[in-house]
């Protein structure tokens, strides 16, 4: 488990983190998300004593990382996955780091089966593709068998078979009792995987939630119809109470009803409908929706033709 208390890192005059505090528990994957410069990668490395707060502090299992006797025991992180000596060999990497957290040589072999680059384990790390030093940094992180997994952006430059290892790879992990915490910008990806969100801006918290919680709360759902009487259609759902608002094609979006009860209303008034879809809310538009002020890098729209 993870608990950050009153996490602050100062830069000069810049606040990258601002009295940040939550918990990663075990026994499930926690989406860590903000967007670009909210502090995330700070707080990361502040988790695993890259970075010395300003002030408060970060706890992996009730102790402070630099006292861990054998960190990898206790927490896996892969921060960089091109944060490896490029003469080193995939089995020479993770060689080293088992002698030095005095683990087996056997599972260094076990991992690269694992991760699926035991035929290139030869092959010297400054010739690997990002997918596959993504694996080696997961090998790396996941080497000592530790309670806790601190992952950024772990699925970057992946191809879908390795996108979809990962998220089974997590989810055993989290299943198997232990707190996973992973940062992504891939919000479809985090989606299927994360069942908690913390969602930081600016360096200070702004959610922590379960994921449901988190998209039905801050994003739409509702029943698309289509149908030849619009105006009639919209008059019957108003009368129940239902929120009706105008497509920008003609259609309706029904809030607060099914598509059982658009049906039956249909059919009692002999209005024929070309299409009744339910739209569910995603990820995406409830993290953009609920993290609009607090984007510091933000395009001009349409700048570029």
């Amino acid at each position: 488990m993870i608990e950050v208390r009153e996490l602050t890192k100062r830069y000069g005059k810049v606040r990258a983190v601002d009295g940040l505090s939550f918990r990663v528990e075990p026994g499930r994957v926690t989406g860590f998300l903000g967007p670009n410069g909210a502090g995330k990668s700070t707080a990361i490395r502040a988790m695993v004593g890259l970075d010395r707060p300003t002030s408060g502090e970060v706890l992996v299992d009730g102790k402070r990382y630099e006292d861990l006797p054998r960190p990898l025991t206790t927490v896996g992180a892969l921060l960089d996955a091109r944060a490896v000596h490029g003469g080193r060999s995939v089995r020479g990497h993770l060689a080293g780091l088992a002698r030095s957290n005095r683990l087996p040589a056997r599972r260094v072999d076990e991992l690269l089966e694992t991760v699926g680059l035991a035929s290139v384990a030869d092959k010297r790390a400054k010739g690997l593709s990002l997918g596959m030093s993504q694996r080696l940094g997961i090998a790396a992180a996941l080497l000592g068998d530790p309670q806790t997994l601190l992952l950024d952006e772990p699925v970057n430059g992946l191809d879908p078979e390795g996108v979809k290892w990962v998220r089974d790879l997590v989810k055993r992990v989290a299943g198997e009792g232990r707190a996973v915490l992973i940062s992504s910008h891939l919000m479809s990806e985090m989606a299927l995987t994360a069942d908690h969100l913390i969602v930081i801006g600016r360096g200070r918290l702004l959610a922590d939630t379960p994921a449901h919680d988190f998209i039905t709360g801050n994003s739409r759902s509702y029943v698309l119809i289509r149908t030849p009487e619009p105006e009639r259609m919209r008059d019957l759902l108003a009368a129940r109470g239902v929120q009706v608002d105008h497509g920008p094609d003609g259609s309706l979006e029904a809030v607060g009803t099914d598509q059982k009860t658009v049906g039956t209303l249909a059919a009692e008034s002999r209005i024929a409908l070309y299409e009744v879809t339910t739209t569910t809310a995603s990820l995406e538009d409830a993290f953009m929706q609920f993290t609009a002020d607090s984007v510091e890098y933000r395009a001009e729209q349409g700048a570029a033709r």
